[in-house]
């Protein structure tokens, strides 16, 4: 009785010394990414109808699959981020044996298939200080690639490129990498041309 008697009465005590501190929630937070230096290289290997500037942290390698089937040119490539676990995938394709509207169209498509995710989808028009023309799409929201863009010259060329992350979409977790990130998308565009 005496052995049971204490050990609620050190129970009790205990529990009135756990409410002595006030209770303060904590608010969800994410990893802090750790981000390098802004430095861009030229890409402009021989063979390939365009080149560009790309970051320093990036690795070009030449796309060599497309749902497991060989990709219509030896143009392809992915721009991978091995440290930030993205990659643009940046797919070519000439003009004439393919529809130019036929390829403005897919690239419509391909953006609009993430409407059922997305909060929202901004289609701005460019032309870069090189004179390429564009649409770079921005879509908001949890989806798989949230920054989207097509080059073209409308005669010969067409090039569209993604941004992807190795990740479960979440706009909220992904938004300082994809912010980092866009701002090499954009340098890609101004420096794109055309052979």
């Amino acid at each position: 009785m005496g052995l049971k008697l204490l050990s609620i009465i050190l129970f009790c005590g205990l529990l009135f010394d756990a409410c002595n501190s006030p209770f303060v929630p904590r608010p969800r937070g994410y990893f802090k990414t750790a981000f390098p230096k802004k430095e861009y290289r030229v890409f402009n290997e021989p063979g390939y109808p365009y080149s560009f500037e790309y970051p320093v942290y990036g690795e070009v390698v030449k796309d060599s699959t497309f749902f497991s089937d060989q990709p219509e040119n030896p143009w392809w490539i992915n721009i991978n981020f091995s440290q930030m676990s993205a990659h643009i995938y940046v797919s070519y394709k000439q003009i004439g044996p393919n529809k130019f509207e036929s390829l403005v169209n897919d690239a419509y498509n391909l953006t609009n298939k993430h409407t059922v995710k997305a909060n929202a989808i901004d289609d701005s028009l460019m032309v870069t200080p090189n004179n390429i023309h564009g649409i770079f799409f921005n879509v908001a929201g949890d989806v798989a690639t949230a920054n989207q863009f097509f080059l073209t010259d409308s005669t010969h060329h067409f090039i569209r490129g993604a941004l992807y992350f190795d990740a479960t979409p979440n706009e909220d977790s992904l938004g300082p990498v994809n912010k980092f990130l866009v701002e090499d998308v954009k340098h890609l565009i101004n420096s794109f041309k055309w052979k």
